[in-house]
């Protein structure tokens, strides 16, 4: 029977690794805002123009600007179920 862990100090750096880690996720967040924010007056832009095609294009940016965001914030638990799951098998 193989029983496997993983390992916080088999290499040297993993925390200086888990710190870079988390500035990329506070960075993903922050460009996440930036362009929702950068979507939203895209749309505006669109619907007062009367421009259908500016308006799609701003709601397409808002919906993924938001799944990005989604994804950024909830990587972390993502990893852990996948991980929790994979354990079970």
């Amino acid at each position: 029977m193989v029983d496997i862990d993983p390992n916080s100090t088999g290499l040297p750096g993993i925390d200086q690794l888990r710190v870079i880690v988390g500035a990329v996720m506070t960075v993903g967040l922050i460009l996440s805002v930036l362009a929702l924010i950068i979507a939203a007056i895209v749309w505006g832009f669109g619907a007062n123009s009367s421009n259908p095609h500016l308006a799609s294009r701003g709601k397409l940016g808002v919906l993924v600007a938001c799944a990005a965001a989604i994804v950024c914030g909830s990587a972390v638990t993502l990893v852990n179920f996948f991980w929790n799951v994979g354990q079970a098998v």
